[in-house]
């Protein structure tokens, strides 16, 4: 009978054992998932902590501007373009466009660079080239075919396009000091936008992590920016001298 009791004692233990190693399992995987939940539906991620301000400001003689640093390739900058577009035709503002070319992407540098050519024969073909490309960027899935359309937009406009659009590096250089000016900044995504002010009353300027809320917000820079009217000087009552005198 102690045998039977002993050999008992041992099926109970190894028992309890797998169930605490079962249960041990479980809780791991609920906080698991938990913290999977935390990270997918928590708060989105502190902006951007600016190291250098220096460049968020506008243009001179502007009030208030746009500032964005950019990678043509990134679908998330391709899906911001329309807005900005919007805003800045709305609001009659500069737009202020960076170049933030990330190594991942493999066709993003030499598209700054073809954007930069176009803005050699005019600001605004540069910049229609852009948003032209943001629209197609599903398409051009590698360099070559982004060198076909811009061939075609090139074409589009009645220009040649050179065989080497850049060959002294100039443009490359200047995209580049571009990266080096966003990576002083603090940029660490793209894209990375701001509603910059000169001389106001407010901040100078906020970075747009919620782009419902861009109009707002430059609505508000424009009015902490609004130069008052000065008072009028009251009106002189004229004086009547007593008659005879």
């Amino acid at each position: 009978m102690s045998r039977f009791f002993a050999y008992a004692h041992r099926v109970h233990a190894r028992h309890n054992r797998a169930g605490l190693f079962l249960s041990l399992v479980v809780t791991a995987f609920i906080l698991a998932s938990a913290a999977g939940a935390h990270a997918q539906f928590g708060a989105p991620p502190a902006g951007t902590r600016v190291l250098d301000p220096s460049v968020l400001r506008p243009p001179a003689g502007a009030r208030v501007a746009l500032v964005e640093f950019a990678d043509m390739e990134c679908p998330d900058c391709a899906r911001a373009n329309p807005l900005l577009k919007e805003a800045v035709a709305k609001y009659k503002i500069p737009w202020v466009r960076r170049d933030f070319p990330l190594a991942m992407h493999n066709w993003s540098f030499q598209a700054a660079v073809n954007a930069r050519w176009f803005d050699t024969r005019s600001k605004s073909l540069g910049d229609e080239y852009r948003d032209q490309v943001f629209a197609a960027q599903a398409s051009i899935v590698s360099p070559n075919l982004l060198r076909q359309f811009t061939e075609k937009f090139a074409a589009g406009h009645g220009i040649a396009l050179p065989f080497a659009i850049d060959p002294q590096g100039k443009l490359a250089s200047d995209v580049k000091a571009d990266y080096a000016l966003g990576q002083r900044v603090g940029i660490e995504h793209t894209p990375t936008i701001w509603v910059v002010t000169a001389n106001s009353k407010g901040v100078p300027f906020v970075e747009v992590l919620d782009r419902t809320k861009l109009f707002q917000m430059i609505d508000q820079a424009l009015a902490d920016t609004a130069v008052s009217a000065p008072k009028a000087a009251p009106a002189k009552v004229p004086v009547k001298k007593p008659a005879g005198k």
